[in-house]
């Protein structure tokens, strides 16, 4: 499709003046940049360059930033006509040859002068350069030119190119050979073979040295090879606040050790039982906090298959009086972001994902569905489900020992501003897939003089509305 064939399929948007204000007084950020049309298009491609290669963002072409009297404000400066982009959306062909891992859109307001573009740009499984063959990555509101080897290699470890799991280490085969681990594995493997001969075929051994997936899934201290990198610290303290101290640590440290199997399985019921511990007080009672058994399991085990293992740091579980803290390594892999981790699948460790799933009891065993089983269960128990953030060398899951607010409390909240609300509508917002549930809500809201039936709605369709 050439250029001028994409142009005219390109959607014009008109947005109010609101609109317009809220992208001018918008900051720019990790995730957001604005630029003037008079923008070169090579020196553009840094953004989207920085963009791809990190979490993805969102680009404004057509603001420029005036100083007047010492003081900075924007302006809506946009593009004469759709054609007058041709050359910014020339450098997105150029980047993105399949067309894919970006859209964008014109936008215009009545009270403002010509058509800004909005480019969202997707984070991208490869990594991309600019028109000046140079990689830039996206940091805060800047874009940082990767150009030696140490930080190119960085950002292949963090896209999931390449996988710390494949590298070799030093060490004697004989650790992974006659270990325990692997022999009570191998009574399972179909057909049956010599335990040096199977590891070769899995490419754990490679040109005579155990890889890291090797020492990972069977030696039996794999620490000891791999200091400060693959163990699990959990970590209690007796407080709500937003950070721990040492003050109000429980008690010291506890670290998980062993291969992968052994340390999720420990680590999932030492957490459990902390926990379990933890009072709360519930309608004038104490009662013990607890989650469903699936919620701790699939968390921590996807923590521990997919975090980064070149980083010195150890798979973090943090429990506070009112919430789990479960912090892994890395940053997400390949083309996945916080808002698509639930849809999207991308294992960075792609041999230990696929080898600990034959374990008897295999922790990760609806490969790819351990986040949404999580997120499901929480549901069904009505509690908050987990957040999700990604920090500059971490992914941070967050459980909180908080219930949803009661369905009718969303109900009512929603007719704040909306005029009705049909037991569809009710199930989305209040999580809840029950029809019979949310009938039993409305029900207990009319009885109560809140809400009423909408005049001419049929059964299947009854809308529901504030008493007037």
């Amino acid at each position: 499709m050439s250029v001028k064939q994409i142009i005219m399929s390109i959607q014009v948007e008109k947005i109010n003046s609101t609109q317009v204000n809220q992208i001018l007084s918008s900051e720019e950020s990790h995730f957001l940049d604005l630029k003037s049309i008079d923008i070169k298009p090579a020196k553009l491609s840094h953004s989207i360059s920085a963009f791809a290669n990190a979490s993805g963002g969102e680009l404004y072409i057509g603001i420029d930033e005036v100083e007047t009297d010492g003081v900075k404000q924007r302006i809506w400066r946009g593009f004469s006509d759709q054609e007058a982009a041709n050359g910014h959306l020339q450098i997105f062909e150029d980047l993105f040859p399949l067309g894919q891992d970006y859209n964008y859109i014109f936008l215009s307001c009545d009270d403002c002068v010509g058509l800004v573009l909005q480019v969202n740009i997707n984070k991208t499984r490869e990594i991309v350069k600019a028109s000046d063959n140079t990689v830039y990555l996206r940091r805060s509101a800047q874009n940082l030119p990767q150009k030696t080897e140490e930080k190119l290699a960085r950002l292949r470890l963090d896209k999931g190119i390449e996988s710390f799991e494949k590298s070799t280490v030093d060490a004697d085969l004989e650790s992974i050979i006659n270990s325990l681990p692997l022999i009570n594995f191998m009574r399972c493997v179909i057909p049956s073979a010599k335990p040096e001969n199977w590891l070769k075929k899995q490419q754990l051994i490679i040109n005579g040295k155990p890889t890291v997936a090797g020492i990972l899934l069977f030696d039996e201290e794999p620490q000891a090879l791999l200091p400060k990198r693959c163990g699990i610290k959990i970590y209690r303290y007796k407080t709500a606040d937003a950070e721990g101290s040492r003050e109000n640590l429980a008690f010291d440290p506890i670290t998980i050790e062993g291969c992968l199997y052994e340390q999720i399985i420990t680590s999932v019921n030492k957490t459990k039982e902390i926990v379990e511990e933890i009072p709360k007080l519930e309608g004038g009672k104490l009662k013990h906090i607890k989650y469903p058994d699936e919620v701790l399991h699939e968390i921590i085990t996807n923590a521990v298959l997919h975090r980064d293992y070149s980083i010195l740091k150890d798979v973090q579980i943090r429990i506070f009086d009112n919430r789990i803290e479960i912090e892994s390594p890395g940053r997400l892999p390949g083309h996945i972001t916080v808002s698509n981790i639930l849809r999207e699948q991308f294992a960075r460790n792609g041999t230990i994902v696929r080898l600990i799933n034959k374990f008897p009891e295999a922790p990760n065993k609806d490969v790819g569905e351990g986040l949404n089983t999580a997120f499901q269960a929480m549901t069904r128990l009505r509690l908050k489900v987990p957040i999700i953030t990604e920090n500059e060398n971490s992914v941070l899951v967050y459980i909180r020992h908080e219930p949803l607010a009661s369905i009718e409390s969303v109900i009512m909240e929603y007719l704040d501003t909306h005029d009705t609300i049909t037991n569809k509508i009710a199930r989305e917002i209040a999580s809840v897939s029950s029809e019979s549930t949310i009938k039993a809500a409305f029900n207990r809201l009319r009885k109560q003089g809140l809400i009423e039936l909408v005049p001419g709605t049929k059964t299947v369709t009854s809308a529901w509305r504030k008493v007037r």
